[in-house]
């Protein structure tokens, strides 16, 4: 008998765990596989207790509308779906505006499958321009070098993919962030770029971008070394320009030393998983040998990504957002992410036993801290392991390089985090506190 005549749960399929290693033989109904398949995952843990990613996890109706039309339409594919491609472009041409390109209607850049595609393209423009400076003089060209203070996975894979040295700027004790000075004994004639990071994927807090251009103006004005700046805002590019108290940072093209600036449209841009961006302040920055042309499509189309097809649901979403928030909606949002850190980071610095490192002022929307030194027999991995069984997803690290004595727990807020869930957050990792420190007192309700 056909499935379609056969309740769910009595089908053949459904009456012996699901295949994992082979394709089945026979064919089966989509109302049977799509109910089976859901129940998997049920299994997965739940988006809104997630509080060690970055990455969008709400979405409104219209959005999944958008990215359902936009599955099947290969955005590479720029002669058969034009108004997408269109599209891909609008959003670079605001984005260019809002992170004050000299001319945004000239501006060039390219969507992609998230940051860490958009770091390594800004990290090849970066050495393809070094290379071509140093041949033009005679020079070698065999041990580039790449300046960055602490940053995400995505830069060593750079360097390690592509043939780089990675020369990373040490945090100083007591700090979260590298100082700018620090980045010039690292820095010589083979340094392609430095890559300051606006919001640091471990502290949350922003590097001084500026502070960084100040140091390489002085540093070209004594010695003649050009070294051109690739800022990593894959978080922070869609916080600072709408959050009132960031606003003045001076981070973006407005430093006519940043050359290139990368960011998540799937993160603070409120675009669904799988979208990132990079911009380049002007087109002399991207080399034109990093930008293909292909004419098998049905059109001579240039393409400068790492990868090729791919659908256009994303972008099409991240327009939408645009669109449907303006600069207010992104303001209200991020304003109130903002807030819910803060209203956590005082619930947190009650607690006696905690370090609030970080409270979701100047950075990113989020909480970071450590045990107070005088905390003994348990560690936050404890902590980390303990909320678990609460739901929550929380990440507990050492700091980088050498402050790997120390070791902190982040808490990210995003869009669809509200402070009642915070509150029940604070009142868990009470709760388990209490436990871990063997404290003779009963669960709490906080006030």
């Amino acid at each position: 008998m056909s499935d379609l005549y056969i309740p769910v749960y009595s089908t053949d399929i459904a009456q012996q765990a699901l295949p994992e290693d082979r394709i089945p033989e026979m064919s089966h109904s989509p109302e049977t596989v799509f109910n089976l398949v859901k129940d998997r995952l049920m299994l997965d843990g739940n988006e809104k207790q997630h509080l060690a990613t970055f990455c969008t996890t709400w979405t409104d109706n219209e959005m999944d509308e958008l990215m359902k039309l936009g599955s099947v339409k290969n955005l590479i594919d720029k002669e058969l779906y034009p108004e997408s491609a269109k599209i891909e472009q609008n959003c670079i041409r605001m984005l260019a505006d809002l992170w004050h390109a000299p001319d945004a209607n000239e501006a060039i850049g390219t969507s992609t499958v998230g940051s860490s595609e958009a770091a390594m393209l800004g990290g090849l423009a970066l050495k393809r321009q070094w290379q071509a400076s140093r041949r033009a003089k005679g020079l070698n060209t065999d041990k580039p070098n790449l300046v960055t203070g602490p940053v995400q996975i995505c830069w060593k894979k750079f360097c390690a993919y592509f043939e780089v040295e990675h020369r990373e700027v040490p945090i100083r004790a007591g700090e979260l962030k590298a100082h700018p000075d620090d980045f010039l004994p690292y820095i010589d004639e083979n340094t392609i770029g430095v890559v300051p990071t606006f919001g640091l994927t471990f502290t949350l807090v922003y590097e001084d971008v500026q502070g960084v251009c100040a140091v390489l103006d002085t540093l070209q004005y004594n010695t003649g070394l050009d070294i051109p700046v690739h800022v990593d805002a894959a978080s922070g590019g869609f916080i600072a320009p709408f959050v009132d108290t960031q606003k003045d940072i001076v981070w973006d093209f407005r430093l006519p030393r940043v050359k290139s600036i990368n960011a998540s449209g799937h993160k603070y841009g409120l675009a669904p998983l799988g979208l990132g961006w990079v911009l380049w302040r002007e087109k002399s920055d991207l080399p034109d040998d990093l930008i293909f042309y292909v004419d098998y499509l049905g059109g001579d189309m240039a393409t400068f990504a790492l990868n090729f097809s791919r659908p256009a649901g994303s972008v099409i979403a991240q327009y939408y957002q645009f669109l449907r928030l303006g600069k207010l909606g992104y303001a209200e949002i991020q304003e109130t992410c903002m807030g819910t850190g803060q209203f956590l980071a005082g619930l947190l610095g009650e607690f006696p036993e905690l370090d609030v490192l970080y409270d979701s002022v100047d950075g990113l929307p989020g909480v970071v801290f450590k045990l107070k030194d005088n905390v003994d027999g348990f560690t936050l991995y404890d902590v980390q392991e303990r909320v678990k069984s609460r739901g929550w997803q929380t990440a507990a690290y050492p700091l980088p390089q050498h402050r790997h004595d120390t070791v902190i727990m982040r808490i990210l807020i995003r869009n669809g985090i509200s402070a009642t869930l915070m509150k029940s957050l604070a009142q868990d990792i009470r709760n388990i506190i209490n436990r871990l420190a063997a404290i003779p007192e009963p669960d709490v309700a906080m006030a």
